[in-house]
């Protein structure tokens, strides 16, 4: 993804949606708050419909969308289930919105049975699951109800066939960063990622971008877990050095760790590159072995009006990945307008040329059925993070 995909007229159209949404959080906050988890206070309790008889289950709504969440409330991602939990609570609130009613499924007992009862109890759409290993028991069940999955998952291979995934996609930000070092002069690149499916994926992703850009891949190292691994790596990428950049897809911290070696072994003036990754990590700006690096990611300008929100009503900071989940419930609110309540969901709306606005920026779903973003790419300086390349308004 390039600067050159904004449209003016459409991206017009979509920061002003986006201003819009913004708006919808903004109510005075200021304050800045960590993009890391915190300790997530627990929503506020549904409202339930009186309508004048008792009924088994949970009652039946003719006057709202019926819409179910997807997320682990317990085990080991609660935390992050709740935030997402928390953030679709603060968007209905937010959009004042009428027609819409979020009911929470727990996938940690298991997702096939979650959406089985999500279905059973009328809900329409689907938003979640969190897990790709989870999408893929999901999507089936729920397309045979021939209800729409919106997951926050960016494993790929999981979209289709229904499902449609709005997590950030490792891919888009290589491409991103790759191209902006290309604009700023580097031709050599070299590459580090970690040996599993996501290394694979971002190796295929770097390799497509280099080319793309016109630029050439001197080296491209794999390594795991074990210690001294990822030295080695850089000891057998230092073969084909000089280069201008090096991309490390992995976290902050290995980052942080491999970037010294890096520059001791023929990249003392390689720049640093790196995946959207470092963007969920609250510290990354104050890491100094990596001054003067570059990654893409999504705006946090809106982003860190809507976590001092959040703050104020949960009492603790949301995950970085809750923006997905605000973003979700707006996509739906507006689909809402047009989507007579008891009616299936108008999966065809997905597929809007102009795309959704959101907290995290304009984004559209492509006919793989991923999410495209517009990235904008930072640069890690003085204990900080700038923005250097701010996103497209549009596609």
């Amino acid at each position: 993804m390039t600067e050159a995909l904004s449209i003016p007229q459409r991206g017009a159209k979509l920061l002003r949606a986006a201003i819009i949404a913004g708006a919808l959080i903004l109510s005075g906050c200021q304050a800045v708050v960590p993009r890391g988890p915190g300790p997530v206070a627990p929503p506020p309790p549904r409202p339930v419909q009186d309508n004048g008889q008792v009924q088994p289950g949970i009652p039946v709504d003719v006057a709202r969308h019926r819409v179910a969440l997807l997320v682990p409330l317990t085990g080991t991602n609660a935390g992050v289930g709740q935030s997402l939990a928390n953030a679709t609570q603060l968007a209905l609130l937010d959009s004042r919105n009428e027609k819409v009613r979020i009911t929470t499924y727990d996938t940690n007992g298991g997702a096939a049975a979650a959406a089985q009862r999500a279905l059973a109890e009328g809900n329409r759409l689907i938003l979640g699951p969190l897990l790709g290993e989870d999408v893929r028991v999901v999507t089936p069940i729920a397309r045979r109800a021939g209800v729409p999955v919106i997951s926050f998952s960016n494993d790929v291979t999981a979209a289709g066939n229904g499902a449609y995934l709005m997590g950030y996609a490792p891919a888009q930000a290589i491409e991103r960063v790759v191209d902006y070092a290309k604009g700023r002069g580097v031709t050599d690149f070299a590459g580090l990622v970690p040996n599993g499916t996501y290394g694979e994926r971002a190796s295929t992703a770097f390799l497509r971008s280099v080319e793309s850009a016109g630029g050439q891949v001197r080296s491209l190292q794999t390594y795991d877990r074990a210690p001294g691994s990822i030295t080695s790596a850089i000891t057998r990428m230092a073969q084909n050095a000089p280069f201008g950049a090096v991309l490390i897809a992995d976290s902050g911290a290995t980052a942080a760790t491999a970037a010294p070696l890096i520059r001791k072994n023929g990249g003392a003036a390689a720049h640093i590159l790196g995946t959207d990754q470092w963007n969920l990590e609250t510290s990354i700006g104050t890491r100094p072995t990596l001054n003067g690096a570059w990654f893409a990611s999504v705006s946090d300008n809106l982003y860190r009006q809507y976590a001092s929100k959040y703050r104020a009503r949960f009492g603790a900071g949301p995950y970085r990945l809750s923006s997905l989940g605000y973003d979700a419930v707006l996509l739906t609110v507006r689909i809402a307008r047009d989507w007579p309540v008891g009616s299936p969901f108008p999966e065809a709306r997905l597929r809007d040329a102009g795309g959704f606005a959101g907290i995290d920026g304009p984004f559209r779903f492509g006919r793989d059925s991923v999410a495209e973003r517009a990235l904008e790419v930072q640069e890690i300086r003085g204990g900080t993070t700038v923005v250097v390349s701010p996103a497209p308004t549009g596609f």
